[in-house]
């Protein structure tokens, strides 16, 4: 196995366990609204918005080396 996947399955299993742990209920406060939620959609959301973050900053660099 590939170091760089290894560590994709060790972050996964990570996050699988968080999520399991944190099954409560959170308030979440943006700008104006308070909206309660399951942690456990919180935090898939979260990590969610972080993957499609990196996967986007990683897609523009590279896009932009390969013009230079």
């Amino acid at each position: 196995m590939k170091p760089k996947m290894a560590a994709i399955l060790i972050l996964a299993i990570l996050l699988l366990v968080i999520v399991i742990q944190n099954s409560n209920t959170a308030d979440v406060h943006i700008l104006f609204w308070k909206i309660s939620m399951s942690m456990i959609i919180l935090i898939f959301f979260v990590a969610l918005i972080g993957f499609i973050i990196g996967y986007l900053a990683h897609h523009f660099i590279t896009e932009r080396k390969s013009n230079k």
